[in-house]
């Protein structure tokens, strides 16, 4: 199967040739979105251990969604398999994919109703564990460029979350299965991606998918994709979720987690938010930083970052993934009104990525 799919916009017509390459052993009809797209949950594999897979939950977070097809063309050789069925929906959301939108078409999160159900695709995932009640869940995102690891330099490329399951975000073995798993994972990509792993604060929320299927009694993990250096098209970071999701396949299937001592995802710093994609430092030291921050715009079937102010401020304490000095774009003296009004954010077009 050839992996045909890059860039962040990817829409439903887009993975349907990819997935016709494939076979699996059984694909089965959850329902339709709100204009009536098919949402299929496609297995692989017979094994005894369940897993079910989700992927664009919110339409404009497709990373994860290209990496599950490397996996797919991973596993064809996989000699793992035989011990795991994997369920996967690869597009939950695919009119929030085509309009490139958190929201479904009805404009509602649908990470945000998984208790009252209201919407049909939320309606077909639980359909969907209901009918394969798995032993894990992979719960598949991706995370805004403003990320970091704790208060660090370092973005938080990847994160992850074993969710709580009530208020005083207790620890029962269902999640301290979930916790194995990343520990697992984890300690694979810090091989690659040192100090680019975060993980989530794990305040509770019923509404959110990861928290009442974790309540339901299934360890669940929440997979954050985020920004690599220089790769805003996120293809670096495809490889790196690919990396994540089969190396925990594979500790499924070959026994490993139980083995993990779970206190050790507790050493994962938890992210912050301490990035700007672009920071124009004030060199005159006046206190008057400009944060930028890319927009992702779709036109023309691409997205297409254009640079925005976010904020004027003493941003000593933030990063950018880009960093220049102000007195590159203005002449001082500097002032947050003079900055507004004067400063030429075409002259930044040259380090847009489209």
């Amino acid at each position: 199967m050839k992996n045909t799919l890059s860039g962040r916009y990817i829409s439903f017509s887009m993975i349907t040739p990819v997935l016709e390459k494939y076979t699996f052993q059984q694909i089965i009809f959850l329902g339709n979105s709100v204009r009536g797209i098919p949402i299929n949950l496609y297995q692989v594999g017979n094994g005894r251990k369940k897993i079910l897979i989700w992927s664009q939950m919110h339409g404009n977070e497709s990373t994860t969604t290209k990496a599950l097809f490397k996996v797919l063309k991973q596993l064809k050789t996989a000699d793992f398999l035989s011990e795991l069925s994997i369920y996967i929906i690869p597009m939950l959301n695919p009119d929030g994919a085509e309009l490139y939108t958190r929201v479904n078409y009805n404009k509602v999160d649908l990470n945000r109703d998984a208790y009252l159900l209201t919407q049909p695709e939320s309606k077909c995932l639980r359909k969907a564990y209901d009918l394969v009640k798995p032993d894990y869940c992979f719960n598949l995102h991706d995370q805004r460029t403003i990320f970091s690891v704790a208060q660090t330099s370092q973005p938080a490329t990847i994160s992850f979350l074993a969710p709580a399951y009530n208020q005083e975000r207790s620890i029962n073995d269902v999640r301290q299965q979930a916790m194995r798993l990343i520990v697992l994972m984890n300690k694979t990509l810090q091989e690659i991606i040192p100090n680019q792993i975060a993980r989530f604060d794990d305040s509770f929320n019923i509404n959110c998918t990861g928290d009442r299927y974790t309540q339901l009694g299934t360890p669940t993990i929440l997979f954050e994709a985020g920004h690599s250096p220089n790769d805003y098209n996120r293809e670096q970071t495809t490889k790196y979720i690919a990396t994540a999701l089969f190396t925990a396949l594979q500790a499924i299937a070959l026994g490993k987690v139980t083995k993990v001592n779970f206190q050790e995802y507790f050493n994962i710093p938890e992210n912050d938010k301490c990035f700007y994609d672009i920071i124009l430092r004030d060199d005159t030291h006046s206190g008057n930083d400009v944060g930028i921050q890319y927009q992702e715009v779709l036109e023309g079937g691409r997205i297409v970052f254009t640079p925005c102010i976010a904020e004027i401020a003493d941003l000593s304490h933030k990063y950018g993934h880009q960093e220049k000095p102000l007195s590159d774009f203005l002449k001082p003296p500097f002032n947050k009104k003079y900055i507004e009004n004067e400063l030429d954010l075409n002259k930044l077009y040259l380090e847009k990525i489209e």
